[in-house]
């Protein structure tokens, strides 16, 4: 093989015959990028980006056990290798047996465009949103808002090799479209955002029409204290609250006595009911439109990974079923120590179970209670509840009689997704969702909004 060559795939086969390991996987992730941004109703900046990242994970047998090392580096060419991966089997002969060491995964039907060159994203993505935007950016001047926002699509191709023999490979795209209206004074704000593959299911202008709504009914502005209310948590809301409970839901965590998860006096609470509500929380590589890896592809191990168990395909698992706990994250060694299923993390999420109601007409349906619009700053106070504290964010609204009234102060809250679940007492019809705060690390979500009877706004914030 020429040392001049870059392709991806024999990037990968290289590492893998430089290695002198027990074992080797070998990660190449492909990754572009294009980008838009706006402020006041006009484009500021646009951009297109490319970058690899190489991953060598080695494994080493010893008299104990084997252990692993595992490096990663950017922009990796062909003579970058031989010393990344050194690096690696460094790594793995200077460390300890690593605890979840298992057989890597073999026997898996390699994917068919291993070979083919990546995948990438371009300015073109944005063929159809741009002039649409412009377009956005008239109405709105013209009905006295001024739109803000970044338009973001990344294509990440992923070629695993390992010294088993598999050859797998993976393309994964990701969009986010998030839109902030403000009055021209600045003083009233409403955002919105999307979750898609490709710009062609998301319209700006039906964003800004969105918007419009929320920023005329801040015109009445009313202060509220603290305290517990009627709560509608539209479908981003959600999302963020239960990624958070998926990312706690590790079994070993769980078994140990950990987490919200544990069950008093030892074991988990598999099979326990967690709502009333038919609710299913699932994850399912193969759903339309939030497709993602089939396979394992574990850069690091962790509570809910394991470099051991890269190229396991994945399946449909449902952690919660019509309402019971039906299965916590594990490895295949999590697995093994806590007796529970084979049940790796999927990178995607969803509600289902609710009913075939909006969120419109769920705020129809409400006597007086808080709509929210969305959640940030969310961070975990108490690991054996999953208690979480965070904040509203651009704009919490007043609902009377069926009607929003106006706009309120913003809150801290703290609730525990779990808990959550079984206090509500309403869920509506599940649709794709951006998370407003984990959208950096996950944005394939569908859920759908709740009514909480009683959610817990610790006190009064002046965040926006």
């Amino acid at each position: 093989m020429s040392p001049r060559t870059n392709k991806p795939h024999e990037i990968v086969e290289r590492a893998l015959a430089l290695s002198s390991a027990d074992g080797c996987v070998v990660i190449a992730d492909e990754t572009s990028t294009a980008n838009l941004r706006w402020a006041g109703n006009a484009l500021t900046t646009n951009g297109v980006t490319r970058g690899r990242t190489l991953t060598v994970i080695a494994t080493v047998d010893g008299k104990e056990g084997t252990a692993s090392g595992v490096v990663s580096r950017s922009g990796v060419t062909a003579a970058d290798l031989e010393p990344l991966v050194r690096a690696a089997e460094a790594a793995a002969r200077g460390a300890a047996p690593a605890e979840d060491a298992g057989p890597l995964v073999s026997g898996v039907p390699h994917s068919g465009d291993f070979t083919d060159a990546p995948t990438e994203t371009s300015s073109a993505v944005f063929a159809d949103f741009a002039p649409a935007l412009g377009e956005s950016f008239a109405r709105a001047r013209a009905g006295g808002r001024e739109l803000y926002g970044f338009a973001n699509h990344e294509l990440v191709s992923s070629y695993l090799g390992t010294s088993t023999g598999l050859r797998l490979r993976h393309d994964q795209p990701n969009g986010t479209l998030e839109m902030n209206a403000k009055s021209p004074d600045r003083t009233r704000s409403a955002w919105a955002g999307r979750s898609t593959r490709d710009f062609k299911d998301v319209d700006p202008g039906a964003l800004d029409a969105e918007l419009a709504q929320p920023l005329d009914w801040a015109r009445r502005r009313i202060e509220l204290p603290a305290g517990r209310y009627e709560t509608l948590l539209p479908p981003t809301a959600v999302a963020d609250l239960l990624i958070y409970q998926l990312w706690s839901a590790a079994a070993r965590d769980a078994a140990e006595g950990r987490t919200v998860f544990s069950k008093p006096g030892g074991g988990t609470r598999v099979g326990e009911r967690l709502t009333e509500l038919p609710l299913t929380l699932r994850s399912d590589p193969n759903e339309p439109g939030l497709e993602s890896a089939p396979f394992v592809l574990a850069h690091a191990s962790g509570d809910s990974a394991s470099v051991f168990d890269n190229g396991l395909p994945l399946t449909a698992t449902d952690w919660v079923r019509e309402g019971e706990l039906a299965h916590l994250t594990t490895t295949r060694h999590s697995a093994g120590l806590t007796g529970l299923p084979v049940a790796p993390a999927i990178d995607n999420l969803i509600l289902d179970g609710g009913e075939d109601r909006t969120l419109d007409e769920m705020v129809a349906a409400t006597g007086r209670g808080l709509l929210l619009t969305c959640l940030w700053y969310i961070r975990e106070v108490d690991p054996a509840t999953l208690l979480l504290t965070g904040l509203t964010r651009d704009g919490v609204y007043l609902v009377e009689d069926g009607e929003v009234v106006g706009e309120v102060n913003n809150f801290r809250f703290n609730e525990s997704p779990v808990d959550l679940l079984g206090r509500a007492v309403e869920a509506g019809r599940t649709e794709k969702t951006l998370p407003r705060e984990w959208s950096d690390w996950f944005t394939r979500a569908a859920m759908p909004a709740l009514r909480v009877p009683d959610f817990n706004m610790s006190s009064v914030s002046q965040g926006v």
